[in-house]
C-alpha cells in the first residue's frame, strides 16, 4: 500500500501499576511514525538513568508508572547472552489512542501534530522499532533501527507463529487474538484495552529477538503525547540538515516541515514535524522516506540528550523531577526492571556517547498487495551480531582469479555462516568473470554465492581486460534474474544481444572487494576497537550522537 511505502512525582509511595490493573485515563500509543515516541522514550530513559545514583529518586521515579510483565512472557527459548551486556527495545505504536482506547483529542492531533484526523487511523502498528545494545563494560552503545515495513515471520508472545508479516504488524496481530480470546473473559474497556496492548507489546518483543536473534531484557513503550510533553518540556531544541526542506500539511499528509539548511531551533509542534517527515526526503542514496526519516529519528534523539547534558538537566534533582511526571504519565517499562542497575551500564547512553544504525534489507517487494521490504534473517543476525560485537570467526580466503597454484574453480566454499541469500526469483544460468585482485574475491566464490541463490551454475574465470567497475547483463527471458543479482551487488542490470538467453553474465570490477554481508569477520570474541558497524550493510549512513558537537547533521 502507498501508504506504507511512505521500522507523577510525588513523594508519597505509590504501588507501581500494571498493565493489567491501571486506571483508565493515561495516553497511550500514538500514530505517526517511525520517529516520534522513540525520541520520547530515550529521553525516559536517560532520566531513568541519571536518576538512578539515588534510591530516593528513583523511587520518586518510578511510583505510580505504568508497568508490563511482557518481558517475563518472551523469557523461555529466547537467544541466550554471550557476556553481561543489556539489550533494550524501544516501542512506538501508530495509534492515534489513548492507553484507555479512545481516540486523542482530534483538535490536537490536526493542530499540532498536522496528522489528519485522530479517528483516522486505529491501528496497533509499531512503527518505531530500536533496539539499543548497551555493553557489559562500557563504551559505546549501539542503536539498530528495524525498518518497520520489514517482511518476517512474526509471533506472539508464546512464541507461536503468526505467519509471514511487516514486523510492524505483530503487536495488532497479537492483540486482536487476545482480545477475541477466552483470557479476555471478564474483562472491559480500559481493562481489556490494557491487558491486549500487553500481549501486543510481548508478540512485538518476541518477533524482534527471533528476526535478530538477540535476547531483550527490557522494553520500553511510550506515546506521541509523551514525545510531545517532553519536546515541550526540553524545549527550544536544536536540529541541524543538510538541505532546505518543506513539507506541508495538506488535508492529513505531510508534516508541516518547513526547515532550513544547517542549525534549525525548534519548538515542540516543529520537533514533531522534523522527526515525522518522510515527503520530499531524498538523499540521492537511496535514502527516501521511512528510511530517510528513520535517520532524522536518529539525529534528534542525540540532539535532545545534548540538551539535557548541556542545561545540566541530568546533574539537576530539581530539573529532572520537572521531566519524571511526564515519563510516569506517558512512558510503559517492563516490570523487571531495576533502573540502578541499569544506571550502572548506561554512562555512555546518558553521556550521548551512540551510534545509530538502520538495518537494511535485499528489496522492496509486494505480498497481499502491500508494500514489502524483503530481509534475510540469516544476513540481519549476522550484521547486528558484528555491531554488537560478536563477531564470527573468519573463513578461509578463497584464491583470486589467475592464480597460478589453483584454478578458480577450486576455490574454498563459503564458511558455514555466511550469508544465506534470498531465493532466486526466476531460473538463470549465471557466467561470472572475475577483474579484482581483492583477496577473497573470486569469480568461482561468487558462483556458488549465486548457485545458493538458485541460480544455474555456467562458465567462470578471469574477466577479460581489466573493468573497473562491475557489471550485469542479461539475454532474452533473462531480465528478473539479472534484476535480482544486479541487487546484489548494487548495480544496474542492462540486455546484452551477446549474451545467450536465459543466461545472466556478472563481470567483477578491479574496485569489487566482496558483498559486505557475504565477507568473513573478525575473529570470535568482542571486537576490541573501533567502529563495530563499520563496512557492514546497513540502509544509509550511521548516526552518531557525539559528532557535530552533539548535534549530528542529516539530509
Amino acid at each position: 500500500m502507498a501508504e506504507d511505502r511512505e521500522q507523577q512525582g510525588g513523594r508519597r509511595p505509590a504501588a507501581r501499576r500494571s498493565t493489567d490493573d491501571a486506571p483508565a485515563g493515561r495516553r497511550g500509543p500514538s500514530p505517526l511514525l517511525i520517529a516520534t515516541r522513540v525520541l520520547a522514550t530515550t529521553v525516559g530513559l536517560t532520566v531513568f538513568a541519571a536518576s538512578g545514583v539515588v534510591w530516593y529518586e528513583y523511587t520518586s521515579l518510578t511510583d505510580g508508572m505504568t508497568t508490563s510483565n511482557a518481558i517475563a512472557q518472551t523469557k523461555k527459548d529466547a537467544p541466550k547472552h554471550l557476556d553481561n551486556s543489556v539489550n533494550l527495545l524501544l516501542i512506538g505504536l501508530d495509534s492515534r489512542k489513548n492507553m484507555d482506547g479512545s481516540d486523542l483529542p482530534p483538535q490536537f492531533v490536526q493542530d499540532e501534530l498536522h496528522a489528519g484526523h485522530s479517528s483516522d487511523v486505529g491501528g496497533y502498528n509499531t512503527n518505531s522499532l530500536i533496539l539499543l545494545h548497551i555493553p557489559a563494560g562500557g563504551g559505546k552503545v549501539q542503536a539498530i533501527s528495524i525498518p518497520r515495513d520489514d517482511y518476517v515471520m512474526t509471533l506472539n508472545g508464546d512464541g507461536s507463529q503468526q505467519g509471514m508479516h511487516k514486523i510492524k504488524e505483530a503487536y495488532g496481530i497479537a492483540k486482536e487474538k487476545f482480545n477475541g480470546g477466552s483470557k479476555a473473559k471478564g474483562l472491559k474497556g480500559a481493562d481489556l484495552e490494557k491487558a491486549g496492548r500487553d500481549e501486543g507489546r510481548a508478540a512485538t518483543i518476541r518477533t524482534v529477538q527471533t528476526f535478530v536473534d538477540q535476547p531483550i531484557d527490557h522494553v520500553a513503550e511510550v506515546n506521541l503525547m509523551g514525545f510531545y510533553d517532553i519536546a515541550k518540556a526540553v524545549e527550544p531544541i536544536q536540529v541541524c540538515l543538510t538541505h532546505d526542506t518543506k513539507d506541508p500539511a495538506m488535508e492529513g499528509q505531510g508534516s508541516g516541515a518547513d526547515f532550513k539548511k544547517g542549525i534549525n531551533t525548534l519548538n515542540a509542534s516543529q520537533a514533531l514535524a522534523f522527526v515525522r517527515q518522510r515527503h520530499n526526503l531524498d538523499d540521492g542514496k537511496g535514502n527516501t522516506g521511512d528510511f530517510a526519516r528513520t535517520h532524522r529519528q536518529q539525529a534528534f534523539i542525540s540532539s535532545v540528550v545534548h540538551k539535557l547534558k548541556q542545561d545540566g538537566i541530568i546533574s539537576d534533582i530539581g530539573k529532572l523531577k520537572d521531566l519524571f511526571g511526564v515519563v510516569q504519565k506517558d512512558l510503559v517499562i517492563d516490570n523487571e526492571w531495576n533502573v540502578l542497575d541499569f544506571a550502572q551500564q548506561a554512562p555512555a547512553l546518558t553521556g550521548g556517547n551512540v551510534e545509530f544504525n538502520t538495518l537494511t534489507f535485499d528489496g522492496f517487494g509486494t505480498r497481499n498487495g502491500q508494500d514489502v521490504n524483503l530481509v534475510t534473517p540469516s544476513k540481519i543476525q549476522k550484521v547486528v551480531k558484528q555491531v554488537f560485537g560478536y563477531a564470527d570467526a573468519a573463513a578461509p580466503a578463497a584464491p583470486a582469479d589467475g592464480a597460478t597454484d589453483a584454478p578458480p574453480t577450486e576455490a574454498a566454499a563459503p564458511s558455514p555462516t555466511a550469508t544465506t541469500p534470498a531465493k532466486a526469483v526466476a531460473p538463470a544460468t549465471v557466467e561470472v568473470f572475475n577483474g579484482s585482485s581483492a583477496a577473497g574475491v573470486s569469480s568461482a566464490t561468487e558462483a556458488k554465492a549465486l548457485v545458493a541463490m538458485g541460480f544455474k551454475e555456467g562458465r567462470t574465470g578471469p574477466a577479460a581486460g581489466k573493468p573497473k567497475a562491475t557489471t550485469v547483463t542479461y539475454g532474452k527471458g533473462a531480465k528478473d534474474a539479472a534484476d535480482q543479482i544486479a541487487a546484489r551487488y548494487g548495480v544496474t542490470a542492462t540486455e546484452s544481444a551477446a549474451t545467450p538467453a536465459d543466461h545472466v553474465v556478472v563481470t567483477l570490477g578491479s574496485s569489487f572487494t566482496g558483498v559486505a554481508g557475504d565477507k568473513p569477520a573478525a575473529p570470535s570474541g568482542p571486537a576490541p576497537t573501533g567502529d563495530p558497524a563499520a563496512n557492514l550493510p546497513m540502509q544509509g549512513p550511521g548516526v552518531d550522537a557525539e559528532s557535530d558537537g552533539g548535534i549530528p547533521c542529516v539530509f
